[in-house]
């Protein structure tokens, strides 16, 4: 059983404790951004095509999605901490095969389990904050945590650009090393243990495995669909979709703790809310995805050029999510959320419409435009 303990840590263990999940968060969605704009670079020296050099990045994507629930659940039952330290571990690992692999398939396999290493960190960093600030002061650990994750996506493409012009792309992976070790070190130190309960939740294995399959069947679809695939291939991968999760909506119904809540879907708006942001950073995804191979591949612009092209996006979503927030409290969130989608929709729209050789100006307003509508549905949706 885990011990009891007061509201909130005291300080200065607070400090240590907040560290740390500043570390591991910056490091998990640093790797989600900075992979983008090496893909080029990466496929050639590992003599990968274009389209199988993708992996690198749906890799890393479909480790999280599939595995975030389960994290989040066992973090329930063994604590919040042990989850966060043994994230960092894989992920410090993971990292450091990544920066040793040479070949296409060594590196897709470290960054899967890389993934399995963010999502550790992603699942439980919310649920340990609450335990690091007093009731009176979660919202400062909240806005902490928001801001860092915003920061990190911005700096992303930034970052990226900056290591390949001095150095090779396997520094993006390594380090993550040293981080993590002084996350990990950290971690062990400060990070609180979960309050007791008398009753922990029940682990079900069968729900865990449909979980995985209905959403990482969905990501590889979409990812299969943006990248030309078979249609045939991609309507078996739907079919199998469709038949999993039917019968993981129909188990999570029946259990009395589900490992996904599906009766809140029965409620319209949360539906309608859910849906509607899955849409939205699938369209991210997919867009940061192609970007850099049309901006290296197709119009010659350099791994630094491609970084600062691509800042723009998340940028405009760093600026414009804390304003969305301020806006909440004077207008309708459903109209906000439909302004931001409209958006980000004419920033697509105006990417796909870009001339044959077009200046940085005529690329960088639509980012921005992405990105800001990106930013101003969030927060409304998010409500």
């Amino acid at each position: 059983m885990e011990k009891t303990r007061a509201d909130g840590l005291p300080l200065p263990q607070r400090y240590g404790a907040i560290l740390t999940i500043i570390i591991g968060i910056s490091m998990a969605v640093l790797d989600g951004a900075i992979a983008n704009v090496a893909l080029p670079t990466i496929a050639t020296d590992l003599h990968a095509s274009p389209a199988s050099s993708i992996w690198i990045v749906n890799a890393y994507q479909i480790a999280i999605v599939v595995s975030l629930l389960s994290l989040s659940f066992l973090g329930d039952m063994f604590g919040y901490h042990r989850i966060y330290k043994c994230g960092l571990v894989v992920f410090l690992l993971s990292s450091l095969f990544c920066a040793l692999s040479d070949s296409l398939q060594m590196l897709t396999l470290a960054r899967i389990a890389q993934g399995f290493g963010g999502a550790a960190l992603m699942s439980v960093n919310t649920a340990l904050i609450r335990l690091i600030y007093p009731q009176r002061h979660l919202g400062r650990g909240m806005g902490i945590n928001s801001f860092i994750v915003a920061v990190s996506s911005a700096a992303g493409p930034t970052i990226a650009a900056a290591i390949l012009s001095i150095s090779s792309w396997k520094w993006l992976f390594l380090i993550n090393v040293p981080l993590g070790i002084i996350a990990l070190i950290l971690a062990i130190r400060f990070l609180p243990a979960n309050i007791a309960h008398d009753t922990k939740p029940r682990f079900d294995l069968p729900s865990a495995v449909m979980n995985a399959l209905t959403f990482g069947l969905l990501i590889t679809a979409l990812s299969g669909f943006a990248q030309g695939q078979s249609l045939t291939l991609i309507g078996a991968e739907l079919l199998v979709l469709v038949v999993v999760g039917f019968f993981f909506v129909r188990r999570q119904l029946s259990l009395p703790v589900p490992l996904l809540p599906i009766d809140l879907l029965r409620i319209p708006l949360f539906s309608l809310s859910i849906g509607t942001s899955i849409c939205s950073f699938c369209a991210q995804m997919l867009a940061m995805v192609s970007l850099p191979f049309y901006l290296q591949t197709v119009l010659g612009r350099s791994e630094v050029e491609t970084g600062l092209l691509l800042t723009p996006w998340p940028l405009a979503t760093m600026v414009m999510a804390p304003l969305a927030g301020y806006l909440i409290e004077r207008l309708h969130a459903g109209l906000l959320g439909a302004l931001g989608m409209v958006i980000m929709a004419a920033g697509l729209f105006a990417l796909v419409m870009l001339p044959g050789s077009p200046s940085d100006l005529n690329i960088i307003w639509p980012m921005i435009l992405c990105g800001a509508g990106f930013g101003l549905f969030q927060s409304p949706n998010n409500h």
